[in-house]
């Protein structure tokens, strides 16, 4: 599968638990915008056949290289950026990582138990990003809990492995100069923003500014019933140069780590 095709199955997915992705893109379309992704982002744990560096086995056998390592201490959260340095219009990949052994034993022995029971179903790395949560239905009771600790937990126990967000890169976006602006369009156009740190995280001045809707609510079937949850939400990347003149291609973690509450439950 070439990378297109990769990028082509993880977009269809994440539409599907994301319908504000069309809505947007029909309105960008309007403007006659042509959408050009910043970034795809991952969640896993950092346990053994699952962590960071086997989902990114998948886009290394094309071309990736890792760049950025980040720490994300509240959320127990660390990260890897990874870049194609032979398709240079080739999306940055971003994948994080819960750090179970610094989450409550309860929650350790859940995920653990969680985990066990994919073990012996696990797909090759390659394919590993495409794997979604076919092993359980997820408890409802189990997802409240793990939420009252790690949002990030909660998510990955019921959505698993797939594209998390993809990413708008505002640089190439003729009918809108700043983040600000497109900002401002969406807003208008009715759509709700993650507000965490305030809309816009980042600055100039650390050559990022990134925003983010909050993610849709969809319905899940969970043991106990059927219950509707945050799932997915679009980013919006607006990238500055470096004194050198080249564009900024790293990740902030202190924005980072507000992007990452666009997945939160909300009511």
């Amino acid at each position: 599968m070439d990378l297109q095709a990769v990028f082509s199955r993880l977009f269809e997915d994440y539409k599907s638990l994301n319908p504000s992705v069309d809505n947007i893109h029909s309105l960008l379309k309007n403007k006659n915008e042509q959408i050009v992704n910043d970034h795809i982002a991952f969640r896993t744990y950092n346990l053994p056949k699952i962590n960071t560096d086997v989902l990114a086995k998948a886009f290394e056998v094309r071309g990736y290289k890792e760049k950025g390592n980040y720490r994300f201490k509240e959320k127990k959260l660390t990260a890897k950026h990874y870049e194609n340095d032979e398709i240079s219009s080739a999306p940055k990949i971003f994948i994080s990582q819960l750090e179970i052994n610094e989450l409550s034993k309860q929650n350790q022995t859940i995920i653990n138990q969680h985990y066990q029971s994919i073990l012996d179903d696990l797909p090759n790395p390659e394919e590993l990003i495409f794997a979604l949560n076919k092993w359980i239905t997820p408890s409802f009771k189990i997802y409240e809990e793990l939420k009252l600790e790690s949002e990030y937990a909660a998510w990955m126990y019921v959505f698993g492995f797939r594209a998390n967000h993809f990413t708008v890169f505002v640089n190439h976006l003729n009918q809108f100069n700043t983040l600000e602006e497109l900002n401002d369009f969406l807003m208008q156009e009715g759509f709700e923003l993650n507000r965490s740190g305030g809309i816009i995280k980042g600055s100039k001045a650390q050559y990022l500014k990134q925003s983010s809707t909050l993610a849709d609510k969809v319905e899940i079937k969970f043991l106990e019933g059927k219950h509707v949850i945050p799932a997915c939400y679009y980013e919006f990347a607006q990238r500055f140069a470096l004194p050198n003149g080249d564009i900024f291609n790293g990740f902030i973690a202190s924005s980072a780590d507000k992007i990452f509450e666009s997945t939160d439950f909300r009511k």
